[in-house]
């Protein structure tokens, strides 16, 4: 007798740019469909990924809400209640801390079997409301799934949630970018690029980037740093570009669907996050055969092993950044070679390894009912 696959309502605030909402397009697809049928919820049905997703067959359904407190918030509730009931979704999943919030209570409240949330980046960057409301969330929640040791670390110590509570699922890589060709040795005299592509958010450190960036180029003339990325940091650093005089070494385009273009013309990625989880970035520009440079903060550290797949520097600390450029603008095959072992670590991570992990998690919770 054949058993129909179970039907699962994965949530996301939007469908625009950013790791989570890749991550979610991605499991989206990867899943099962002899197991699972997947939908995905949102705010705003909008963005590559909402086409990504319509092109691939998954079904989107939008819920427009812009704050928890209006009225709007109320009937948005009542609307993902009754789409719970008419479509017997079975496993409701919030994967960010918008969507955990609208939709771990109200699935909960329709009796919906399980009801998972996700925590992918430290609540320290979320205003103290939301923090307060995901306490609310932990304690509705069947589980917790988190993206890397850190997260669960930041949970226990920081949010006193039970350890069993926490379910591990490191993110995976869509196979795009595993498929890569060797790279060409830099022709001589050509320029040493720098960049990192990531969401130009406020925690992701990013004036350090430009900081460093400028102490190493007074000292190695020749490079070029290349920003791809939109958000609110963008005219921080433009500003801070041509306040320390490298202005015309800088580039800064938006935010790209395909990103693995930028990242084959980048030959050290830097990610100088203040806070950050299991970084999409960091691992796909390993992937791609960029020679990794990280913060030594959350998920970094569990991606990069320093001095064997790529180097570590203390956030906030431009001048020990510049030293890292320096070092590596010198020494070529060092560089090579962490980038070549970055490239082969990052190959574990595999969307079908995070989709195997996450089935895994999803039937271990429907076996309770």
């Amino acid at each position: 007798m054949s058993v129909k696959p179970v039907p699962l309502l994965l949530c996301v605030r939007t469908l625009t740019q950013g790791g989570t909402e890749r991550q979610v397009a991605a499991l989206a697809k990867a899943l099962d469909p002899a197991l699972f049928a997947p939908r995905v919820a949102c705010f705003d049905a909008r963005g590559f990924r909402a086409e990504e997703l319509r092109a691939s067959g998954i079904p989107i359904v939008e819920f427009p809400l812009t704050s928890f407190v209006r009225p709007s918030a109320v009937s948005a509730a009542l609307r993902f209640g009754r789409y719970l009931e008419e479509n017997a979704i079975r496993i409701v999943h919030g994967f960010d801390y918008p969507a955990n919030i609208f939709s771990a209570p109200v699935a909960k409240a329709y009796r919906t079997p399980v009801v998972l949330t996700s925590q992918r980046g430290y609540r320290t960057v979320y205003r103290a409301r939301y923090r307060a409301m995901l306490r609310m969330t932990d304690l509705v929640a069947d589980g917790i799934v988190v993206n890397c040791e850190a997260m669960r670390r930041h949970l226990v110590d920081d949010y006193s949630v039970p350890p069993d509570k926490i379910h591990l699922c490191y993110n995976g890589l869509d196979p795009a970018f595993l498929d890569r060709p060797e790279r060409a040795r830099r022709e001589p005299g050509s320029p040493l690029v720098v960049g990192t592509v990531t969401a130009l958010r406020p925690e992701k450190g990013l004036r350090v980037l430009v900081e460093g960036f400028a102490q190493a180029r007074a000292r190695r003339a020749g490079m070029r740093l290349q920003v791809v990325g939109s958000g609110p940091m963008l005219a921080e650093m433009e500003r801070a570009s041509r306040e320390l005089g490298v202005a015309d070494a800088c580039a800064f385009e938006p935010s790209a669907q395909d990103v693995i273009p930028w990242l084959d013309a980048i030959d050290i990625f830097v990610l100088p996050s203040r806070y950050e989880a299991f970084s999409n970035s960091l691992l796909e520009a390993m992937a791609r055969g960029c020679c990794p440079v990280a913060s030594r903060v959350g998920g970094n550290v569990e991606l990069i092993r320093h001095g064997e797949t790529g180097l570590l520097f203390e956030r906030g600390n431009a001048r020990e950044l510049a030293e890292t450029l320096v070092c590596l603008a010198d020494r070529e095959e060092d560089r090579r070679r962490l980038a070549a072992n970055a490239a082969a670590s990052a190959g574990r991570f595999t969307i079908a390894a995070a989709a195997g992990r996450m089935a895994e998690i999803y039937e271990g919770f429907l076996r309770r009912y």
